[in-house]
């Protein structure tokens, strides 16, 4: 196979570790081995005598246990931990596709939910968000238009990254209502679950749907991105045994203490999100002034769920040129729409980190210098 390069790892691979006001990450504040362990009495004591042989290749069953518990229709068996979230893509696409099937899928997204569907030869098409004067919309009339014969698999991001838009339960009853019609397999990364700001909570895709697949992680809505630990859920029985298959080729298990560590935290999962979600509402209110401040220069949409959005700036150079010169010379780093292939002048913002506040201080003091504002 080969594969196009991952405009944003690339992009973050340049900056992420040198530039000092990270403004544009996509996950929640993390947290130290001791802060996890402090979540569970007898957890450390417990953790120093975990034993660092192989782990069974779907994944601890009491981990399992835990995610299944996650979901309300799911069981231990539905459930296939992997390393991180861009393994359980990459298989599930592998698996699932042939050259030649159609996939339709929303956009913008992570690149590799449809990078390697075009990699193995698959006919892509975009679903594309809509800016509208009301924010973000998706067209649920559009994507019927969009099936073929050949659709295999429609693809969604909800929470979405980058814009924060999330689908309300009617739109996802209803995409599922169309996937059924069409037997067609839908997958839904599905990171930021948990993270909702208008406290409405969502059902999992793989709930709803006979060949729906979720995909979460502990990188994002949990901020536990260091554990590359990660999952699908589904209810395909021959889909999760040719996952276990195909897992013999790429991780073929996951990290003994990492799933240790992964089961303490989700055993306090309500803790954790109710954590990591006030740190988006408290950077938000610092945001919302800011962009108050100055609305001539910035189009803001609240996102309605997890910790990005996608901010239109209203500037004569191209937002990638922008981004360039900001994080050269000011040592901040926003990530520009570019990167996601999706035109216009937007760029991604991060609320999840607990260094917000001074961050976005040296991006104004940045616009200020360069009288932009």
């Amino acid at each position: 196979m080969k594969i196009n390069d991952f405009k944003l790892e690339v992009f973050f691979g340049k900056h992420e570790f040198t530039a000092p006001y990270l403004l544009t990450q996509s996950d929640c504040a993390s947290m130290s081995i001791d802060q996890v362990l402090a979540m569970e009495p007898g957890s450390k004591e417990k953790f120093m005598t975990e034993w660092l042989g192989y782990t069974e290749v779907p994944g601890n069953p009491e981990l399992r246990k835990i995610i299944a518990g996650l979901y309300t229709t799911m069981e231990t068996e539905n459930i296939i931990v992997h390393a991180g979230a861009q393994e359980p893509i990459f298989n599930c696409m592998n698996v699932l596709l042939d050259k030649g099937d159609h996939v339709i899928t929303q956009f913008p997204i992570y690149q590799s939910l449809f990078e390697v569907a075009h990699a193995i030869g698959c006919d892509v098409s975009k679903w594309s968000l809509e800016m509208t004067e009301n924010g973000w919309f998706m067209d649920i009339d559009k994507l019927e238009s969009m099936i073929k014969d050949t659709t295999k698999l429609i693809v969604l991001n909800s929470p979405n990254n980058p814009t924060g838009y999330t689908f309300t339960a009617k739109e996802l009853k209803r995409i599922v209502e169309l996937a059924r019609k069409h037997d067609i397999y839908v997958f839904c990364d599905e990171v930021y679950k948990g993270v909702e700001l208008d406290g409405i909570k969502r059902p999992w895709l793989a709930d709803l749907y006979e060949k729906g697949i979720s995909l979460g992680v502990m990188s994002k809505a949990y901020g536990l991105a260091g554990l590359r630990i990660g999952w699908l859920a589904t209810k395909d029985e021959d889909l999760l045994g040719k996952l276990i298959k195909m897992k013999h080729y790429t991780s073929i298990c996951s990290s003994g203490p990492s799933e240790f560590l992964a089961g303490v935290a989700l055993k306090h999962s309500d803790k954790l999100l109710a954590r990591n979600t006030k740190i988006i509402e408290d950077n938000l209110v610092i945001a919302e002034a800011f962009f108050d401040r100055y609305p001539k220069l910035f189009n803001y949409t609240r996102p309605m769920a997890g910790p990005i959005a996608f901010i239109e700036m209203k500037i004569d150079m191209p937002i990638a040129d922008f981004c360039d010169k900001l994080v050269e010379e000011a040592g901040v780093l926003l990530l520009p729409s570019s990167i996601y292939g999706f035109e216009g002048q937007y760029f991604r913002m991060g609320f999840g980190r607990d260094n917000f506040e001074e961050s976005l201080k040296h991006f104004e003091n940045y616009l200020i210098d360069k009288k932009l504002v």
